[in-house]
């Protein structure tokens, strides 16, 4: 394994792409802006994916899959989200190859022409909702919780590994509801739901709220989001959760019977997180050294690692630590042994290091003389050694510790990182100097968000749904605000 970062100091942008790589969670694949996750990066993801699965089904959702391709005349039927997503869209026109007998390659048949292009989804709610107009006819249909695990297409000019692909992978769920007030709870129910997978198993602080009418989403009437702050003082979108209204329900013709006997149009909500999320967790807790990973989400969560200089050393190390290994998983705990004889411990270190492994023991010939290890934290690059016996019960006790620790210290980060601006000149400095989230007035206009934009770069990332309102004059217009919001720059 190659060894060695740029520093996030430094520049984090070539940090980032840089860990990605080393740390074997994915690369650059041969189609332009689409990655190869790799399956260490893919285990990371499986692990997010059992646990938002579980928090789902718990709450009465059931997984269901959808077609990849979405007539065209689909997207026509909702105005906002089409032009939402036109310029990203990905088109099927053909459906056949044929020989090229000039170049001996091949070309697109012409006559395999079909009689509606096809869009690659780049999100579902057409293709569904017109599946809900068969599923839906009376209120004993409602509601439909229904989510979908799959991946998605939309077309990007400027990609990231994780962070912004052409391809990426989600989940994406739409439910259907009796009233108004069933669709905004469930809404905020997922969000919720989001909130708590980000700080509990990611270990990362988030920011709740609704989204600005230019930020929302196409097709939605409110745009529900965790915002969660990056080493580099970037905002990162980890999750939205739409309340549609009957926008989708209209444009599709989704009707129901109520108990009273009349027809009346359901009430929708959707929502999704994505692959971003894994690069949401390495910027949130990385180092000069590699990846961090919370324990939670650590494919391994204890690796051990034998030292010796002969053959019958070797022997008798490894014999130990299979013993050891099987004792950590009896009790739930992932850990595997490296037991590689051509890679010496120091270049193991390293590369579990990069690999971001919370915790590392090692034993070698004294330590069975001792019968004792040494146990090394990820997370703040300490060492100690403890008695053999008290392995199990020490590892149980500081893999939440870690995880807790993790959390901690992105809050820190995130509370020293937000700041409250009461003028236009400040709010310029802080975006021209460094970064953050600033809470600030705006008088609501989108005119005055698009100028911040223009002459920042910063965006509302979400107007807060907690606090109490506090009156105020927006920064730039002087007029009256009812009460602040968070701006950002963004991924």
């Amino acid at each position: 394994m190659s060894k060695g970062l740029p520093q996030r100091s430094d520049n984090f942008s070539a940090w980032y792409n840089e860990l990605v790589k080393k740390a074997d969670l994915a690369e650059n694949s041969a189609v332009r802006g689409c990655m190869v996750i790799k399956p260490y990066g893919f285990s990371v993801w499986e692990k997010m994916q059992n646990k938002l699965d579980e928090m789902f089904k718990e709450t009465g959702h059931k997984n269901a899959y959808f077609p990849l391709f979405i007539p065209k005349s689909y997207l026509s039927k909702e105005a906002d989200h089409v032009e939402g997503f036109a310029k990203e869209c990905a088109v099927v026109t053909h459906y056949r190859l044929k020989s090229d007998e000039k170049s001996g390659g091949v070309v697109i048949d012409p006559e395999a022409k079909l009689d509606e292009e096809l869009i690659i989804r780049p999100t579902s709610e057409t293709v569904i909702w017109n599946t809900y107009k068969n599923w839906i006819q009376s209120y004993r249909d409602l509601p439909l919780l229904v989510n979908q695990w799959a991946n998605v297409v939309r077309w990007e000019m400027r990609t990231r590994l994780f962070l912004r692909t052409s391809e990426f992978l989600w989940q994406e769920g739409h439910t259907a509801h009796e009233t108004k007030k069933e669709a905004e709870e469930e809404t905020l129910k997922i969000l919720d739901i989001y909130t708590k997978f980000l700080e509990e198993t990611m270990a990362v602080p988030v920011l709740r709220g609704i989204k600005s009418e230019n930020e929302k989403f196409a097709g939605a009437v409110d745009t529900y989001c965790v915002e969660a702050l990056m080493q580099d003082g970037k905002a990162l979108q980890a999750g939205t959760s739409h309340f549609l209204g009957q926008n989708f329900a209209k444009a599709f013709d989704v009707k129901f019977a109520t108990k009273e006997g009349k027809n009346e149009y359901v009430w929708g909500t959707s929502w999704g997180v994505s692959t971003r999320l894994v690069g949401a967790l390495i910027m949130s807790h990385s180092d000069d050294k590699g990846l961090v990973l919370p324990p939670n989400l650590a494919p391994i969560q204890v690796i051990l690692i034998p030292i010796f200089n002969t053959d019958d050393e070797y022997s008798t190390t490894v014999s130990n630590l299979e013993e050891l290994n099987k004792n950590l998983m009896e009790n739930n705990i992932r850990s595997e042994i490296d037991s590689r004889e051509n890679h010496k411990p120091g270049w193991k270190f390293s590369e579990y290091e990069m690999k971001g492994v919370p915790l590392r023991i090692v034993v070698g010939p004294k330590d069975l003389e001792n019968k004792t290890v040494e146990i090394a934290r990820r997370d703040k690059l300490s060492k100690n050694v403890i008695k053999e016996s008290e392995v199990i019960k020490h590892v149980k006790q500081l893999l939440p510790e870690i995880q807790n620790n993790l959390f901690d210290k992105a809050k820190r980060y995130k509370e020293e990182n937000t700041r409250v601006v009461n003028s236009y000149e400040e709010f310029k400095n802080i975006f021209k100097n460094e970064n953050g989230l600033v809470y600030a007035h705006w008088d609501g206009s989108k005119e005055t968000e698009e100028k911040i934009k223009k002459e920042t770069k910063a965006t509302i990332r979400c107007i807060p749904i907690s606090g109490e309102k506090s009156k105020g004059k927006c920064i730039v217009t002087g007029r009256d605000s009812e009460r602040m919001v968070v701006f950002g720059k963004a991924y």
